[in-house]
């Protein structure tokens, strides 16, 4: 008999994280649910049993004290979504916490300490913070829902403003959280300096039922005496210019621009002190002098105020903010969006009107990075492209134009530049009004010093990677992963420029895709409440979430078809499956229940025939509505199949009796589908199309004794 000793075993407890993320800011929920990994030397380790400690101070941690909430140890295997059950959480406050967890080898680990912190639970803990602005949309220019193809009822370019305000600390400060949203999307500095690494902040929502917050720590950034908080407005989808000579696929207009902000200053006394947006913040029009999230963003550098987030600065000649009406507000609970991967030129080649073409070499979603050396109120225009024509120029044919920045030059010496309100899919950039550097330049106009690409996408983390001894495979998850990141934001978008829309079909089609790669349960978690923001009064879940726009060609086609609403129901189910996150199905189950019945009353002898099918596939004729699948196949299948899903759902979160109902029509909906789409003769459903035996054998559909010639 051979003893192996213990000292050679180890267990460890890692990856502790609050509500999918590690250490965060600003949790909203009032019972966060809290998950860990385990780790040991030994093979078939499980856990046995666990141990949670939480406090309000981590001195009492250290000691094991747990003053808020003490799980005891509870005889479990669950490493995940363990909800917290202590004593009531304050908003603001940050708790610290461990884990301790025994193993079926006899051993023992206790974690290292993490910590959430809490944001705004309620209207009231926002102190009176007051939503502000540079000027306020007339009532009758409001859109919150546009139909497409309406002509413009106005016509007008909007301030896009900026905001300071200055204050004093006086007191040693124990901590300084400031909790803010700005709409469309703002940049906060504080004493000049950038707050945060994110991008488009924050996240695009349905505006109308809900803008998003973002908390950041500002405890290292602050001093003593006096201190400037500085914010910078975009457009977003919260408003786009109705201007004829930009691009534009949509005409939203909730509003002008506008931010609220509670800043809260924690001091080693014990006592606090809060900074609120209100009149009181000055506010006046910044250098950027056009944005669009279609049409691209203008700047001119002369109109920069020197200082203007800075002490001391002089803004007697600035005007008092505006207060005005405002969404609900939830902290975000995605990644933020940020930059990523930068691309310099490939190649630099001119073109025959004599602008010149800088080839980055990889398509992406991203933005421009500008460095240039020129006279004052010279103009650099930069076009963004993703393909050329013949004679070597961008053309914007298949991404919408005109798009494209510009660039006002101040003067002084080498200036560098980013747009911090657009964004848009490109690989080449056509630049007009600069020479770029070692080129040559005999008429002396301004040098392009350098021209980048920065990608900007979801920061949600890498999971996943695939790699094979085929170059062909690799290249193609290469170029896959491309598509994913670029169209991987605040929402998950059909493509990075021409629509940057939210269509569902996209969600359960390639949620497999996306999960294998990335830690993506927070951004689809948030497609789940765009969809419900945007859920209709009858129930139907539109093809697009958010839905900014109403397409109205060829009916209501492009509004409702189940294969694309269906992602309210299967994509709870899938945050299920992969997650183990049943909170979501608990959460979304009324969402999916009115979707039903939506579905279930627009179906005729429980065929749905309405919608796009099986959209854009190949054949005879140039793709687009379904050509080899008759209408019904898709729409149909997929409604059984939400039938089946939510008889699980509903089985799982206790409620039987739901069960029953959908199992009994999923029956109903099986048999008339197989009575109208299958030939007993050919062993083929509807045209024999690929679409239709797939669909119908995938979601089990097929009676079982004609599967296998359903396949062949």
């Amino acid at each position: 008999m051979i003893v192996i000793p213990s000292y050679g075993q180890q267990l460890i407890v890692n990856a502790l994280n609050c509500e999918y993320k590690v250490n965060p800011l600003g949790i909203d929920v009032a019972q966060p649910n809290l998950s860990w990994k385990i780790q040991s030397t030994n093979r078939n380790t499980v856990q046995t049993s666990y141990q949670i400690l939480v406090a309000d101070n981590l001195t009492d941690l250290k000691n094991d004290k747990a003053n808020v909430w003490d799980s005891k140890k509870k005889t479990s295997n669950q490493s995940i979504h363990i909800k917290f059950n202590g004593a009531k959480l304050l908003s603001t406050k940050k708790y610290y916490w461990k884990v301790k967890v025994w193993d079926n080898n006899g051993l023992t680990a206790t974690s290292e300490t993490a910590f959430w912190q809490m944001g705004l639970l309620t209207v009231a803990d926002w102190k009176g913070a007051q939503w502000i602005a540079y000027d306020k949309i007339a009532d009758s220019n409001k859109n919150i829902l546009p139909v497409d193809g309406k002509k413009d009822t106005f016509k007008e370019n909007n301030i896009l403003p900026m905001f300071r305000k200055s204050f004093k600390v006086a007191k040693s400060i124990k901590k300084a959280t400031v909790f803010i949203s700005g709409l469309g999307h703002f940049e906060m500095t504080l004493n000049g300096k950038k707050v945060g690494d994110d991008f488009l902040a924050p996240g695009w929502t349905k505006y109308d039922k809900e803008a998003l917050y973002i908390t950041y720590d500002l405890t290292r950034q602050l001093k003593s005496g006096e201190n400037v908080v500085g914010v910078m407005l975009g457009n977003g989808f919260y408003y786009v210019p109705p201007i004829s000579s930009r691009y534009r696929k949509l005409k939203s207009a909730f509003g002008y621009p506008k931010m609220i902000c509670r800043l809260v200053i924690e001091y080693t006394d014990g006592t606090s002190s809060n900074i609120i947006s209100n009149p009181s913040w000055k506010t006046a029009s910044s250098p950027i002098t056009f944005s669009s999230i279609y049409g691209g963003e203008d700047y001119n550098a002369n109109l920069e105020q020197k200082g203007w987030d800075l002490p001391k600065f002089n803004d007697s000649k600035w005007k008092s903010a505006l207060p005005v009406d405002g969404p609900k507000l939830n902290a975000q609970k995605e990644e933020p969006v940020k930059i990523f991967e930068n691309f310099s030129a490939k190649s630099i080649l001119t073109v025959a009107n004599g602008e010149w073409v800088y080839d980055l070499g990889q398509n992406s979603s991203a933005i421009i990075e500008l460095k240039v050396r020129g006279k004052k109120g010279d103009t650099i225009k930069i076009t963004p492209a993703e393909l050329l024509k013949a004679d070597g120029s961008v053309t914007q044919k298949n991404i919408g134009g005109p798009s494209y920045f510009t660039y006002i030059l101040k003067g002084e010496g080498i200036e560098t530049w980013r747009p911090k309100f657009m964004y848009t899919g490109f690989r080449y950039l056509q630049v007009k009004g600069g020479i770029p550097a070692g080129k040559e330049n005999l008429s002396k106009q301004t040098v392009i010093e350098d021209l980048k690409g920065l990608h900007i996408r979801n920061a949600a983390a890498k999971v996943g990677t695939f790699t094979s001894s085929n170059r062909l495979f690799n290249q193609t998850f290469t170029l896959i992963d491309w598509a994913i990141k670029s169209n991987m934001a605040s929402v998950f978008t059909d493509c990075p420029h021409r629509e940057k829309l939210g269509w569902l079909e996209e969600l359960h089609l390639m949620g497999s895709s996306v999960r294998y790669n990335y830690d993506v349960a927070p951004l689809f978690k948030k497609a789940l409440q765009d969809m419900k923001n945007s859920q209709t009064a009858e129930g139907l879940i539109p093809e697009i979430a958010p839905e900014y726009v109403k397409f109205e060609w060829g009916g209501d086609m492009f509004r409702d078809s189940p294969e694309w609403g269906s992602s309210g129901i299967l994509m709870p189910w899938y945050l299920y499956q992969w997650y183990g996150d049943k909170q979501a199905m608990v959460d979304y189950y009324p969402m999916m229940q009115r979707y039903i019945n939506y579905l279930k009353t627009k179906a005729n002898n429980h065929i749905l025939s309405q919608g796009l099918g099986d959209w854009y596939d190949l054949g005879p004729k140039p793709p687009g509505v379904s050509q080899l699948t008759p209408m019904g196949v898709t729409g149909t299948a997929i409604y059984y199949y939400d039938l089946k899903t939510l008889e699980q759902i509903a089985t799982i979160i206790g409620k039987p009796e739901d069960a029953i109902v959908y199992k009994n029509l999923a029956v109903e909906v099986r048999k008339a589908f197989n009575a109208k789409f299958f030939n007993v003769d050919s062993k083929q459903y509807a045209t024999g199309s690929q679409a239709a035996n797939a669909m119908a054998v995938y979601m089990q559909l097929v009676e079982p004794h004609y599967k296998n010639a359903v396949i062949d």
